[in-house]
């Protein structure tokens, strides 16, 4: 699965939201389509809780990804 920027992912939870009941309601709540149809819903959900968890990086980490070559960013490796 693709990763949606966070300011979409809720706008695409909403449209699945509308399109799963529509389909619930044309072919029944207990239709493949309708758990196919909620499915994709769960897995928005999901998408936009792990992008909620994924912690900002903070200025050094920043700083080290615009400065790779800085003394301060190295990485030595035994």
């Amino acid at each position: 699965m693709t990763t949606t920027p966070a300011g979409n992912i809720q706008e695409k939870i909403e449209e699945e939201l509308v399109n799963a009941r529509a389909v619930c309601d044309v072919s029944g709540s207990t239709s493949g389509e309708c758990a196919a149809a909620w499915d994709a819903v769960e897995e928005l959900q999901a998408e936009a809780s792990h992008q909620k968890q994924v912690k900002p990086k903070n200025s050094f980490e920043q700083y080290c990804d615009n400065n790779p070559d800085a003394a301060e960013c190295r990485i030595y490796e035994e």
